[in-house]
């Protein structure tokens, strides 16, 4: 799934202003600076004239910040290194983490989106690209998720 389209569900979701996104992707490491003016044009259509693609870096920074904004530092933890290659599966996986879910909350996320995942499927999303039973998530698996995370958090 293209990056900025990540970014654009997920403010959606939380509805957060421009400046609030820049705020979040500066939570993980205050020297990484993305203004309001550079949000905008991620949060802009392919096609819209500013359109500006939105670099795993700050996706990255973005899904660090999220998780940091939702459940706080934990200062006793050292820094963790932001990923150089964001991929779907690492999107599902912070997300989970930012939102505090577990495997039901996962499954009935599916459920809400209409597109009900069993649990070996589930667990094959988040296992390392080397294991046999790694699965990758796919970009119609991620929007469903997102959606149905969106339905849990706005409502219906």
């Amino acid at each position: 799934m293209i990056n900025n389209d990540v970014l654009r569900s997920i403010r959606y979701m939380l509805d957060l202003s421009d400046n609030k996104v820049a705020e979040i992707v500066r939570l993980p490491d205050p020297a990484f600076v993305v203004d309001k003016d550079e949000v905008r044009a991620f949060l802009l259509k392919e096609d819209e004239p500013g359109y500006l693609a939105c670099s795993d870096t700050v996706l990255a920074h973005f899904l660090d910040g999220l998780i940091i904004h939702r459940r706080g530092r934990d200062e006793g933890a050292p820094a963790r290194p932001v990923e150089k290659r964001v991929s779907n599966n690492v999107v599902l996986k912070k997300l989970r983490v930012a939102f505090e879910l577990r495997d039901a909350d996962m499954h009935q996320v599916f459920v809400d989106a209409g597109l009900p995942v069993s649990k070996p499927e589930l667990s094959a999303l988040f296992r390392q690209p080397g294991h046999k039973n790694y699965r990758p998530c796919g970009d119609q698996l991620l929007r469903n998720f997102l959606k149905g995370l969106t339905l849990r958090v706005r409502g219906a």
